[in-house]
């Protein structure tokens, strides 16, 4: 029998795997695309390789939308030409994102903002984003009208949800700051926002691949839940690194098992002690041990297996090529 250490890497490396060979080269397609704009000077230029060659790796948007196009008996082709344009305006608001939390270093490496400062990273977003939606109205184009109107409506509403989740998040961070308490469930919101640009990919992917209406809205359920659960290990993995932590406490609202520790760790005190406490921690450790006598970190898990069994139950009800489905919510339950 596998130990739970070798099942866990077992199913990170198919993961890894899967991201390779679905998302390589839409990626690949949307980095040359770019650079052949003759017009783009030294700096946005600069800013640009280092985006997408040292620091971002997004083989992700294109998985989503082959695996969801796959699901309804479509194929990867179906989805090669519109991953490219939302390869490139998913970067710009990834660009635009570090700006907000002021994020200068992610994963040990220097963003965009942190390398080139606000200015060039605001125009290099916005290149992106001229790029992408240049291109995104091309593949309209060649569609049929019925459905280049909803894959556009499926778009702009999740680029609304994205934008009001970082309004809302901007919201509960100077509430907190100010001294009130922000419950877990506001944080929740934010997180369900967030979590519609992947309910959108999977939109669109079962579209093009021919879906009915129930497995359209089967699969965008689906990537909600997925992208939720994408948010909240990523708030675990934040924990793990005290860096990063650190950076949130100070910029950004706490993550889910932090926000459960204001509510019960100290519960005679007010948020200005909660929040002074959190920045006089010098150790993960001690971190740690602030979520688990809160419960804050079982509260966390709960949320994610009751989020993860929801993903799991609609998989009962697609027809095809279930497994990396099953994968993806697999490796995002691991701890």
């Amino acid at each position: 029998m596998k130990s739970a250490s070798d099942k866990s890497k077992e199913i990170t490396n198919k993961v890894k795997k899967l991201l390779e060979e679905k998302g390589k080269e839409p990626l690949n397609a949307a980095r040359n695309l770019i650079f052949k704009n003759k017009a783009i000077c030294k700096e946005i230029r600069d800013a640009l390789k280092y985006f997408m060659y040292e620091y971002w790796n997004d083989l992700t948007t294109p998985t989503l939308l082959c695996l969801s196009c796959e699901a309804v008996g479509g194929s990867a082709y179906q989805v090669k030409h519109i991953a490219i344009p939302l390869i490139m305006i998913s970067g710009a608001i990834d660009i635009h994102d570090d700006i907000i939390d002021q994020s200068t270093k992610k994963e040990g490496k220097l963003t965009v903002f942190g390398k080139f400062g606000s200015e060039i990273a605001i125009i290099t977003g916005n290149f992106l984003l001229v790029e992408g939606f240049t291109l995104l109205n091309e593949f309209y184009n060649k569609l049929p009208r019925n459905k280049s109107s909803h894959i556009s409506k499926i778009i702009m509403n999740s680029l609304f949800e994205l934008a009001n989740a970082e309004a809302l998040e901007i919201s509960l961070m100077k509430k907190l700051h100010n001294g009130k308490r922000v419950k877990p469930e506001e944080y929740l919101q934010v997180i369900e926002l967030k979590a519609g640009d992947i309910d959108g990919l999977f939109k669109i992917g079962a579209i093009l691949g021919g879906g009915s209406k129930a497995e359209i809205t089967l699969l965008g359920q689906y990537g909600r839940y997925l992208g939720m659960l994408s948010i909240l290990r990523d708030d675990l993995m934040d924990l793990k690194d005290f860096r990063e932590i650190k950076h949130r406490i100070k910029y950004e609202i706490l993550p889910f098992a932090l926000l459960c520790a204001l509510q019960n760790f100290y519960v005679d005190s007010n948020t200005f002690t909660f929040i002074k406490f959190l920045k006089s921690i010098k150790r993960v450790n001690d971190l740690w041990d602030v979520v688990i006598k809160s419960n804050g970190l079982k509260k966390h898990k709960e949320l994610m297996e009751d989020i993860a069994a929801k993903g799991y139950s609609i998989l009962n009800n697609l027809r095809y090529r279930k497994y990396y489905l099953k994968l993806l919510l697999d490796f995002l339950t691991l701890t």
